[in-house]
C-alpha cells in the first residue's frame, strides 16, 4: 500500500492540463480561467457622482451658501457644459460630474426654491465623487489560472470582456460494474440492489468543471467490462467504480491489464477507500474506486476532484484541510489514514457514531470528513484536528 500523498503523487502525474477555449462571458461561471482577462477602459471611465444631489465647487461650500442651478446630468446623459464659481449642476448617482465641479452636496442637505438652492448647516465633509478608474485601469487583470466565481464574471463584464479563455471540461466516463446493480427507476431483482455511486460521483464532478458520462452498468464477465471500456476511450479520464478488489468476480484489473493497461499503483493505506487503482489505459488516465457507496464518494473528494483541478489547469495540490477542535472523545487510529464523516457544530467537529462504508444515510447527514492521520493518538474535546468540507 501507498499513502495518500503518494497517490496523489502519482495520480497528478497522470493529469495532463487540457486545452482551452473561448467561451461566451454569460458561459463562463465556474469554468478555470487559463488567460488573464485584460481591462479595456478605465472604470469608471470618468468621475462619476456617489450619490443624488448637486455638483458645485468644493471650496464654495458653506452652511448657508447659495448657488444657482444651470442644469442637470444623470446617468448615461453629462451636463454639456462646466460649472462655474455661484453655480450648480442638478446631478444623479452615477453621473459624470461636469468639469469645474469638485464636490457634490446630497439633496438631502440642501433647499430649492425654483433655480436657487441653499445649503443647510448640516454637511458633511465628503466630496461624495468617484474619482475616474478608482475601481480599476485599464490594462488592470484578473490574472489566471483561477476558478471564475459570479464576482469575478461581473468584474469580466465591467472590464468589457465579451469571451473569455478557459480550460476544456474534462471529459470523464464513469463506469459501474457488477451484476448486482440496476439503474435508479428500474426494478431490483431479489438479489440486487439500485447503483448509487455513478450518480454521485457524476454530480461532484459537473459541480468542479467536468463532463460527466455516464456509460452502461458493467456486468461480471470479461465481454460486457471490455464492451464498456471500449465506449470510454474517447474520454479524457476513465473512472470505474467496483470490481478494483481481488474477488473471483473482480475483473477491473485483469481485464484493464489484458486491454493494456499501464498500472500506476493498487491500494492506498486510508479507510475507507483502500482497494484504489490507477493507470493508464491506451493512453487514458483510469482510476478505479471502491466499490462500497461511502468509499467510493470519499475518494471523490479526496483525489478526483484535485485530478479534476490539475486537468483544467489550476495547480496540482491535494484538496486543503481546515482545522477546528475535536467536541468528543475519539479512540486511537491504525495504520490507515480515516476519513470519518462528521458534523460541524458550534462546539466544534463530531464524528458519527458508525463509520461502516455501506451506510450513504450517515454521508448524507455529514458536512465534514474528519481527518486521522495514521497511528493517531486518543484524542480528547478541545484537541485540534483537521478536516475536509463536503
Amino acid at each position: 500500500m501507498i499513502s495518500v500523498a503518494e497517490a496523489l503523487e502519482q495520480l497528478f502525474a497522470l493529469a495532463e492540463p487540457l486545452g482551452s477555449e473561448e467561451v461566451p462571458l454569460a458561459r463562463a461561471n465556474g469554468r478555470v480561467l487559463t488567460a488573464p482577462v485584460t481591462a479595456l477602459r478605465d472604470q469608471p471611465p470618468f468621475p462619476a457622482s456617489a450619490m443624488d444631489g448637486y455638483a458645485v465647487i468644493g471650496d464654495e461650500v458653506r452652511p448657508g451658501a447659495r448657488f444657482t442651478v444651470t442644469g442637470e446630468a444623470a446617468a448615461g446623459r453629462a451636463f454639456a457644459g462646466s460649472v462655474a464659481p455661484g453655480e450648480a449642476v442638478r446631478i444623479f448617482t452615477g453621473a459624470p460630474v461636469p468639469p469645474g465641479a469638485t464636490r457634490v452636496v446630497i439633496q438631502e442637505d440642501v433647499t430649492r426654491e425654483g433655480a436657487t438652492i441653499t445649503l443647510s448647516d448640516r454637511l458633511d465633509s465628503a466630496t461624495h465623487i468617484r474619482g475616474a478608474g478608482i475601481d480599476f485601469t485599464r490594462g488592470q487583470t484578473i490574472p489566471a489560472p483561477r476558478r471564475l466565481r459570479p464576482a469575478e464574471i461581473a468584474l469580466a463584464a465591467s472590464m468589457n470582456a465579451g469571451s473569455l479563455t478557459v480550460a476544456r471540461r474534462p471529459r470523464v466516463a464513469l463506469i459501474s460494474t457488477g451484476d448486482e446493480l440496476v439503474l435508479p427507476g428500474d426494478r431490483p431483482g431479489p438479489d440486487q440492489i439500485v447503483a448509487s455511486n455513478t450518480f454521485g460521483l457524476a454530480a461532484l464532478l459537473e459541480a468542479n468543471g467536468a463532463e460527466a458520462r455516464i456509460l452502461p452498468i458493467a456486468r461480471d464477465t470479461v465481454e460486457s467490462l471490455t464492451t464498456t471500456f471500449d465506449l470510454a476511450m474517447d474520454a479524457d479520464l476513465i473512472v470505474t467504480i467496483g470490481g478494483a478488489s481481488v474477488g473471483d468476480h473482480d475483473l477491473v484489473g485483469p481485464v484493464a491489464r489484458d486491454l493494456g493497461m499501464e498500472q500506476s499503483f493498487y491500494k492506498v493505506a486510508m479507510r475507507p477507500g483502500k482497494p484504489l487503482m490507477a493507470g493508464r489505459l491506451r493512453g487514458v488516465p483510469m482510476i478505479g474506486l471502491p466499490g462500497n457507496p461511502v468509499s467510493a464518494m470519499v475518494c471523490g473528494h479526496v483525489f478526483l476532484l484535485p485530478v479534476i483541478d490539475a486537468m483544467q489547469g489550476l495547480p496540482a495540490v491535494p484538496r486543503p484541510l481546515l482545522e477546528t477542535t475535536l467536541a468528543a472523545d475519539i479512540g486511537a487510529n491504525g495504520p490507515r489514514a480515516h476519513y470519518m464523516r462528521a458534523r460541524l457544530t458550534p462546539e466544534g467537529i463530531t464524528p458519527f457514531e458508525s463509520q461502516d462504508s455501506a451506510l450513504l444515510s450517515i454521508l448524507g447527514a455529514a458536512d465534514a470528513l474528519l481527518v486521522r492521520p495514521p497511528e493517531a493518538p486518543a484524542a480528547k474535546p478541545g484537541t485540534t484536528v483537521s478536516y475536509l468540507p463536503l
